[in-house]
């Protein structure tokens, strides 16, 4: 009796370390995600807002494991990117294209862990770099300024003078002179020890330009452009947004947003690797792909016009087919 016992004992012991080796397996195969976003963090109603939504949506339909960060300085992404990688995330995602030499360093550090880069190029074999190209959003929404300034007068207002930043001021003006060679334009760049998150300053720089004549600014300058917002509202002028769809932080005063689908980026890489495994290389997100392009004017379509509309449209045709060249266009400015 004794021994039956025992047998028994030893046979539920066994039946339990197996279910308990199962569930390891099980927590073992899904996906652990990491994101470091940018400074100025959430809220940004920008592309740390976008990040993040590709992020919970990966979550919550492909059952992944997520956690996120939010550096208060560039000094904390390497930071963030080594402690996800000591903790053997799948997929460890930078945002922004101050990320680029922080994820170069920790991905060197780390060559079996794989990283993303949301913005700039990376060309090594453990990282995905996720491109964007700005400049054709960024012309249609300056073809839209174009066409609906009535002072012959737009702006722009950067976060910071980068190349990344450039583009989508120079893609904008570039719209804008395609379809108003006469038209006059402006730049300018928040800089300071918060370029991407000092409303203050966008609003200030905004006002300035109003005072000389803009009524269309459009801004790539993240939390700085929520004053952009405010000095249009406050003159009765437009704004152009950024990133994701703004249309509606301030409707009627935002003409468009220039859309950059960070989000749909974000969730498309994470679940390719969760259903055929990391592979590096570039990717890139424009027109034709759905990558960028102009919201669909929610709130202004009636002061648009269909005949303008129209026209937006037959542009977008024409860039996706190569009539238009936007590099082309740009290097005129």
């Amino acid at each position: 009796m004794k021994k039956i016992l025992m047998l028994i004992m030893v046979m539920m012991t066994l039946l339990l370390s197996a279910c308990g080796g199962s569930k390891e397996e099980e927590k073992s195969d899904k996906l652990k995600i990491g994101l470091v976003l940018s400074t100025g963090g959430l809220g940004d109603k920008s592309f740390n807002d976008a990040a993040y939504k590709g992020l919970i949506e990966a979550k919550d339909k492909l059952g992944v494991d997520v956690k996120y960060v939010e550096p208060s300085n560039v000094s904390e992404f390497d930071v963030f990117l080594r402690e996800f990688a000591e903790a053997d995330f799948d997929l460890i995602i930078g945002v922004g294209f101050q990320m680029k030499d922080p994820i170069e360093k920790v991905a060197s550090e780390y060559p079996n862990s794989h990283f993303v880069m949301i913005d700039e190029p990376i060309d090594m074999p453990n990282v995905i770099s996720a491109a964007f190209n700005e400049p054709e959003g960024s012309f249609m929404a300056g073809a839209l300024a174009g066409m609906m300034t009535k002072t012959n007068t737009v702006g722009f207002v950067g976060g910071m003078e980068v190349p990344l930043i450039k583009k989508f001021g120079n893609g904008f003006m570039a719209g804008a002179k395609y379809v108003n060679p006469q038209i006059k334009t402006f730049k300018t760049y928040v800089g300071g020890n918060n370029p991407f998150n000092d409303p203050a300053k966008g609003k200030e720089m905004a006002l300035s330009m109003i005072d000389n004549g803009a009524d269309i600014i459009y801004h790539a300058a993240a939390g700085s452009g929520m004053g952009v917002f405010e000095a249009a509202k406050e003159r009765g002028v437009y704004a152009i947004g950024v990133d994701s769809n703004q249309d509606g932080v301030v409707p009627g005063t935002v003409l468009t947003s220039m859309l950059k689908n960070v989000d749909k980026a974000v969730f498309s890489i994470i679940k390719d690797t969760q259903e055929k495994g990391f592979t590096a290389g570039e990717l890139e997100f424009n027109l034709a792909n759905g990558g960028v392009g102009i919201t669909d004017l929610e709130y202004t379509k009636d002061q648009v016009g269909e005949d303008k509309i129209k026209k937006l449209e037959e542009i977008k045709a024409d860039i996706i087919s190569g009539k238009i060249d936007v590099e082309a266009e740009m290097s005129k400015l």
